[in-house]
């Protein structure tokens, strides 16, 4: 490699090539973010800030685009060898009788048929579903009475940082860091068709606050120590969260049965992730990262701290001089919780010490209770759900 410094000519030593190439990267990776942001119709400010189009499905749905995108590319080889096999665990609207849907929760166990088959029923997801983070609990729901898949759950570590969380609970910062432990957040939460035509979503969401979900929890993680602290751990299942995926949520708000409270929202989310920066473009930053010697470029361990995505593109973004309000992509999802025992807020701002579960039912009552309330009437109401095929599934997996 040469350059050509008016009239004399010399090769560029190794420190120079590296420059050079640091160089090409930075400008590669600004005109990379202009290019994509366009695409996802971001508008930048003059501080470099995302701005806000309209907040459409629609435009919520494009800005996820090309992270599915990334993620169907990824699974192709997957669902190309397992479509075939698990295709049969889906119903078509024929095989519904709503008088006799008989739900049941199974805790998937990993590199099983259960396990394939749940992450082939969330590549029907129009948003890409992430693995979660830390610990992880995964169910399936059947209907036992036809063996069809009615929906999946998956709980997981919660953000460490969440403010209308935090403030739902009326937490300070110590209580939050003592008693986090006692969160996890259902970053999977859905019916799958044709149950979701039924409001299957409520009885699927009501199914988290059961003895059941409580019990596994307990055996799962009632003994553990923190990876992070070191410390050993007695957790209790006090709150679960999630966020909706497209603004505002129907299927979650004022979500009750004789009663309870199963989810309740506390606020909204401030438009700030990284979900909008595609896979081939992170692996660019994580590149820029390598070449400057930042130990963000390879620390995605567990127990390096959460969300290692987020902070390796801001990182690299103050490296190359870039706003990091790029990283405002502004969707601001709905936060919800559910509190699992009586006396939740009371543990958790530490004024209580045992939970009080004396209200918590199990699957099958909370089950019936949502097909009375929600799935028969729409049943009855709306008989469209019996035109699905489950062959259509493969066209929401491909999307």
């Amino acid at each position: 490699m040469a350059v050509i410094l008016g009239k004399a000519e010399r090769t560029l030593s190794k420190p120079d090539i590296h420059q050079a190439e640091l160089e090409s990267l930075e400008a590669q990776i600004k005109q990379d973010l202009d290019a994509h942001f366009d695409l996802l119709e971001l508008r930048r400010t003059g501080k470099g800030t995302c701005g806000l189009m309209e907040l459409s499905k629609n435009t919520i749905r494009l800005r996820h685009s090309f992270q599915r995108q990334n993620k169907q590319l990824q699974s192709l080889v997957f669902i190309q060898k397992n479509a075939s096999e698990l295709l049969r665990y889906f119903a078509s609207g024929k095989d519904i009788k709503p008088n006799r849907i008989k739900p049941r929760l199974q805790m998937v166990q990993t590199n099983t048929i259960e396990s394939r088959l749940f992450r082939f029923a969330t590549l029907t997801w129009s948003i890409p579903v992430s693995e979660g983070f830390g610990r992880r609990m995964r169910f399936l729901v059947w209907d036992d009475h036809n063996h069809k898949l009615i929906g999946v759950i998956a709980l997981g570590d919660p953000v460490f940082n969440l403010k209308a969380r935090d403030e739902a609970i009326g937490w300070s910062g110590s209580d939050r860091k003592e008693r986090l432990v006692d969160v996890m957040d259902a970053y999977v939460m859905g019916a799958l068709p044709p149950y979701n035509m039924l409001l299957g979503g409520k009885l699927i969401a009501c199914l988290v606050r059961t003895r059941e979900i409580i019990s596994m929890f307990s055996e799962k993680y009632g003994n553990t120590v923190g990876i992070i602290s070191g410390k050993a751990k007695q957790p209790y299942l006090l709150v679960v969260t999630t966020t909706s995926a497209l603004g505002r949520s129907s299927v979650y708000n004022r979500l009750r049965l004789d009663g309870r409270h199963y989810f309740r929202s506390v606020g909204y989310t401030s438009g700030y992730g990284h979900f909008h920066i595609p896979d081939d473009l992170f692996a660019k930053i994580r590149e820029y990262l390598k070449f400057k010697g930042h130990n963000y470029y390879s620390n995605n361990r567990y127990g390096n701290g959460p969300n290692w995505r987020l902070r390796s593109i801001r990182a690299a973004m103050e490296l190359i001089g870039i706003n990091r309000d790029f990283l405002r992509h502004g969707v601001r999802r709905e936060v919800f919780i559910c509190e699992m025992a009586s006396n939740t807020l009371e543990i958790l701002r530490g004024a209580q010490e045992t939970p009080d579960y004396q209200d918590v039912c199990h699957v099958t009552e909370v089950a019936e209770q949502a097909l009375e309330r929600w799935v028969r009437p729409r049943a009855f109401r709306m008989p469209e759900y019996k035109d699905w095929h489950r062959d259509r599934v493969i066209k929401l997996v491909l999307g």
